[in-house]
This record gives C-alpha cells, sequence and structure tokens, in this order.
C-alpha cells in the first residue's frame, strides 16, 4: 500500500527537523533514515513526532518494522485510517 502524497512530505519534513538534515539535502518516501543518520534514538524519536503530529499510537513493534519515509507514512495512513469513525447508515 502506497502512502498518500500529503502523508509522505509531512513525513519528510517531520524526519528533517528531527534529524536536523541540511538544507538542499534530498528526503522522498525512498529515504531511510539510517541513510539520512539516524540512529535508534533518532528512529524512536522520529516516531514520537510522528505520534504527535498525527494524533496516532504507533506500537512498537510497528515502529521496529519502519526503516523509510514511505513505511512511515504508509503506517500512518493506515492507522488514521483506522482511527477515524465509521459512518453509520
Amino acid at each position: 500500500m502506497l502512502a498518500k502524497k500529503e502523508t509522505v512530505e509531512k513525513v519528510c519534513d517531520i524526519v528533517k527537523k528531527q534529524l536536523a538534515v541540511p538544507e538542499g539535502t534530498e528526503v522522498s518516501g525512498a529515504s531511510k533514515f539510517s541513510d539520512l543518520g539516524a540512529d535508534s534514538l533518532d528512529t524512536v524519536e522520529i516516531v514520537m513526532g510522528l505520534e504527535e503530529e498525527f494524533h496516532i499510537s504507533v506500537e512498537e513493534s510497528s515502529a521496529q518494522s519502519i526503516a523509510t519515509v514511505e513505511d512511515a507514512a504508509a503506517h500512518i495512513d493506515k492507522l488514521v485510517a483506522a482511527e477515524s469513525p465509521k459512518s453509520q447508515c
């Protein structure tokens, strides 16, 4: 499942901010956190920032499988869709 473009862009912005990525460094859906210089603590901080921004809760087991911006964005979209109230007939 591919993430929404807006979600990927928000995740990119959060990752850039959390990692203090130098201006001009490209961050895209395919960007791996480790390639951007993130260690395990940075990854935890990124996940916490995403939880705050999107008002979601990411389980630790799920957080460990998030390696790229696209992984994070797709997981966020899935959680947001699951938490949104279902329309009643």
